[in-house]
């Protein structure tokens, strides 16, 4: 039983804080955090570079029940004590082809085994070792390759199974970080360790994007649970949060509440002490009773297929981006054969089989939407079957924006944006949105009939932040392809939420444009009104004729105001 009705709120206690805790500050600690969150589970950390005594696990797991909260065990595989000089690791991970370091996490499993029912690896469990010893047992794998089979190795054989062993009903969980793009680096093998493992959970840790050296968009705590759930549907356990590089008080929140969104089954708060005396900790209680209220109020999550396969890479965070202006996302690690439409990027092409599977997706009668990064990189035989349209390797600075199916639909003036060129023969496929300078434009956003279906090339921006830049009446040329449920919002660096059941969720970044702005909402079939499911306020659609992908279309819309930080909950009535 839980404090909420649709998640856990959870806390994990790393090591280094259990060695020196005592009950009086067990006490004085548990008092500013429960005035503000309501804890239901503790992960209680045994080893990350010290090891926790028995005895003080035990006093710690002991006060914190008698609270009535669970608890739960952790292991944080880093070890920068007493590191050989010849093992330069990156923040102290396992070189894991070091006898010693092999038989000190089996001895740290089979301990905590002991100890606790339930255990969770924190996202320290790859590799990055090229000590002499990692050069000589790799051989002639490549890096990749080596690493996969050496943490699979290390999962069976120095966690699992010595940890089974000593607790046959021991659950272990492995938490995946935040950097989905670079497992297949560092051994993290999500589709093995499934098969492993008992679950799995997230990093939904985002920070702050401007000044951390990750460079991840805000919505990557929403997109990420998303496709780490669809990697191993209900074994997903959950999202993980912290305070570091936030700063701001509604870039803390807003890691938790697109959390929260993705519908976890817990929320992690790293960690306990760095919610005492923090300012965090009480808006954080705040929040999470929000976003309790939207998740009743809604179903489960259904935005538009984005193929990102496991172990795949390439035009990083292009569906975050997307998702950021809008565009909602479900990244998925399956080809999404049953879909109506589906998102595919570089990415997508670390699947052999993914042009044979586009081909036949397409001729189907599905609708493609693939980006320039995929374009260029894929098949060019197996994509000449499909559509001209041709990456051409030259750029082209975008100042004007041209709707093609309007007279008028000409946006001068613009901040310049480099885009890749794209050639297609004329009449053979259609543009839909042009871009240039000067007396220069190209396709930024092109339609290929093949088939029953269709396949639409989106030129992806140099710098991907100059999505963001692309003016609103634009980008709404592409937001009438990439809809769901035929649903899609105008307004900068705002978010669309769509769930299952037709709830809406639209949010506004608190981001350099700080301040309230109009979004419009569009449907694509006649609707009356959009009414806001908390307050019951309704908003009246009005109807418009216009071209789009030369057709004449009604477009029904309205306008509502919102305040950044602040989610907002609505059903479109039809």
């Amino acid at each position: 039983m839980s404090n909420y009705k649709n998640f856990k709120t959870v806390v994990y206690i790393p090591a280094g804080i259990a060695v020196r805790m005592t009950p009086e500050k067990l006490e004085s600690d548990y008092n500013f955090i429960s005035r503000y969150l309501k804890i239901d589970k503790v992960y209680l950390e045994t080893f990350r570079d010290v090891t926790v005594s028995p005895e003080q696990y035990l006093m710690i797991k002991r006060w914190l029940e008698g609270k009535g909260i669970e608890v739960a065990g952790g292991i944080t595989t880093v070890n920068r004590v007493g590191q050989p000089d010849d093992r330069d690791r990156l923040f102290g991970t396992m070189c894991y082809t070091d006898p010693a370091m092999r038989t000190l996490v089996k001895e740290i499993a089979e301990y905590t085994a002991g100890l606790a029912d339930e255990i969770i690896l924190d996202d320290f469990f790859f590799t990055n070792c090229t000590c002499p010893s990692c050069i000589a047992a790799k051989g002639d794998k490549t890096w990749p390759e080596f690493r996969k089979e050496l943490m699979l190795d290390v999962s069976e054989n120095l966690i699992i199974g010595p940890a089974r062993k000593v607790n046959p009903n021991v659950r272990i969980t492995i938490k995946y970080p935040n950097w989905q793009e670079s497992f297949y680096r560092t051994g993290y093998v999500p589709g093995e360790q499934r098969k492993l493992f008992d679950m799995i959970y997230t990093g939904t840790e985002t920070r702050h994007p401007r000044y951390t050296d990750q460079r991840l968009p805000e919505y990557l705590s929403y997109a990420l649970m998303r496709w780490v759930e669809n990697v191993w549907p209900e074994h997903n356990g959950g999202g993980w949060i912290d305070t570091f590089s936030c700063w701001s008080t509604d870039r803390y929140l807003e890691q938790i509440l697109l959390t929260a969104l993705a519908r976890p089954k817990e929320i992690m708060f790293f960690m306990w002490d760095l919610l005492v005396d923090n300012r965090f900790t009480c808006p954080a209680g705040y929040i999470l009773e929000q976003a309790d209220e939207i998740l009743s109020a809604a179903g489960k999550p259904a935005g538009i297929p984005v193929y990102i396969p496991i172990d795949s890479h390439g035009e990083d965070h292009l569906a975050m981006r997307l998702g950021m202006q809008g565009i909602p996302v479900e990244m998925t690690p399956d080809f999404p054969s049953g879909s109506g439409l589906v998102i595919l990027t570089e990415a997508s092409l670390c699947d052999k089989d993914v042009m044979d599977k586009l081909r036949e997706f397409v001729k189907d009668g599905g609708t493609a939407a693939v980006s320039s990064g995929f374009v260029r990189n894929c098949d060019k035989d197996a994509w000449d079957e499909l559509s001209d349209v041709e990456v051409t390797g030259s750029k082209i600075s975008v100042t004007r924006y041209q709707i093609t199916d309007s007279e008028s639909g000409f946006i001068e003036g613009q901040a310049p944006c480099l885009f890749p060129e794209i050639n297609h023969a004329n009449n053979a496929s259609w543009s839909l949105l042009n871009g240039g300078d000067g007396d220069y434009h190209c396709p930024l956003f092109i339609k290929s009939p093949y088939g029953k279906g269709r396949i639409y090339t989106l030129a992806v921006p140099d710098d991907p932040q100059d999505i963001a830049r692309i003016p609103q009446d634009a980008f709404r040329q592409i937001k009438k392809v990439l809809n769901t449920g035929g649903i899609y919002t105008e307004g900068k660096n705002v978010s669309l939420f769509r769930f299952d059941d037709g709830t809406i969720v639209i949010y506004k970044y608190v981001k350099e444009d700080n301040h309230a702005a109009c979004v419009t909402v569009h449907s694509m079939r006649e609707a009356s009104c959009l009414r806001d499911k908390k307050t019951g306020k309704e908003y009246a659609f009005t109807k418009k004729d216009e071209v789009f992908d030369l057709k004449m279309q009604a477009d029904y819309s309205t306008e509502v105001l919102i305040e950044p930080g602040i989610p907002m909950v609505f059903e479109v009535v039809y």
